[in-house]
Formats: structure tokens, sequence, C-alpha cells
């Protein structure tokens, strides 16, 4: 399925992720896809940490698509149901090999039994894994080739990156405790070119480490400008560069 250049890009986002499972809103979906159409002249690929069943991948895939220039490199844990666990106080985390890692998640804000058995449970009884929803979501709006997922985080990710690897836009929606979004947040700067974006899922709603990380290292780090919550929890930055 490819873009209608006369229809609303709303009504297009809306029916392409109907069906998909997860918690992107479409004013947050809307406002990454005119990001990522909107810098496509800069230089550099985009990069997604945490896709889950592929809401925001499919929308990063839809901008790539239609300016025809950008790979949407999709990092995520992709959990399988056997790697969920419940905690003693009823509430659910989970954790995955990666390379002979462990790497866990959901670790310092659980998932409650609710909306566990609301939104995580049912994504199981449809399909194997996340990893087969992910590829079914991208398949279906024909996407794979500006989408690529990877199954891992995003140090194993960039042991595989070459030198010359550059980012246009990172949209970081991983591990919610602070050290996490703080390490996510060095490695991305390694590879995200002058101009470039960084983005955030749930800033600034009820998650302190992300805001806490925000703060800190985009804020107030002196590295970034045009800093801004652009919906309810989506916050967004432009990099400076590193002298």
């Amino acid at each position: 399925m490819t873009m209608n250049l006369t229809k609303p890009v709303t009504t297009q986002i809306e029916e392409a992720v109907q069906d998909i499972p997860g918690w992107s809103p479409i004013d947050q979906l809307l406002t990454l896809f005119t990001l990522a159409y909107t810098s496509a002249d800069i230089a550099g690929d985009i990069l997604e940490l945490g896709s889950w069943c592929g809401r925001s991948a499919v929308v990063l895939g839809m901008a790539a698509r239609l300016t025809g220039n950008t790979k949407v490199h999709c990092v995520d844990l992709f959990p399988e149901k056997k790697d969920w666990f419940k905690n003693p106080d009823g509430t659910y985390s989970f954790t995955v090999n990666i390379n002979g890692r462990v790497v866990g998640a959901y670790g310092e804000q659980t998932v409650w039994a609710e909306p566990y058995e609301r939104d995580i449970a049912p994504v199981y009884e449809r399909y194997s894994g996340t990893w087969e929803a992910f590829n079914a979501s991208i398949a279906e709006n024909d996407l794979s080739k500006q989408v690529i997922p990877i199954k891992g985080d995003l140090k194993s990710f960039v042991s595989t990156t070459p030198a010359d690897f550059k980012l246009r836009m990172a949209f970081i929606d991983g591990d919610h405790s602070y050290e996490a979004v703080a390490n996510d947040i060095a490695i991305v700067e390694r590879f995200l070119v002058p101009g470039g974006l960084i983005c955030f899922d749930d800033a600034f709603s009820s998650y302190v480490g992300v805001n806490e990380a925000i703060e800190k290292h985009i804020i107030n780090g002196g590295k970034y400008f045009q800093h801004q919550q652009l919906t309810r929890k989506f916050f967004v930055a432009r990099f400076v560069g590193v002298s």
C-alpha cells in the first residue's frame, strides 16, 4: 500500500495502524510522521528503540517511503510469551537473552496485572510473539524495503553498525529507568548528525526516569536546541553536535 498524495495523512495513519496493538496515540504518530518527513533533507537514517508490534514503526516507514532516501532501523527486545514473569507483588516484567546477555525490561516500573491482561496477553493469543506481530504489521503496509527490525538493545545494535553510520532522527522508547535512558542518549549521540532530531515517548507523563534523563542530558546538557514537548507524552529536541 503506497500513500495517497491527496488523502489526509492523519486518515492514512489511522487506517494503517488500526489493527496494530500498541499505545501510541494518533496525535503522536502524526507528529512522528511529520518530523521524519520534514527532516528528509538531513543526511542519515532513522532509529527507533522500542517497537513492540510496529505502530510507530509503520508511520516512520511511511515517511521514509514517501521521501525515498531513508532506512528505519527498529531495535526491540521482541519478547516472547515465555520471557514474561510475574513478580511477587502480582505485576509483570520480562527478560530476554541477547547474545549471551540477559536483558530485562519493566524492572523499575513494572506492568500491573490489569494492563498486562488487557493489552499484552492478547498479543500472544493472536501471534506467536511480538517479532511475528511486528513483521506482520510491516508486511501488511508494504514497508519491508524501508523498515529493518533488529532483535536486541542499542548496545548489541551499535556493535554491528559501520563506522560511518549516521542518524538524522532517533525515537527512544526503551527501558524507562533513568540509567537506561541516559545510556540510550549517550549512544545515539555518537551517530546523530548536527541538526538531527532526538525524540522520546512517555516524556513528562508518569515516568520519572525518562523525565530526569531528558532534563539533565537534553534540556540542560548543552548539546541540543529547539527542545519542546509536542504532544501529551512526546518530546523532541534538535542536536547541536559535539565539538
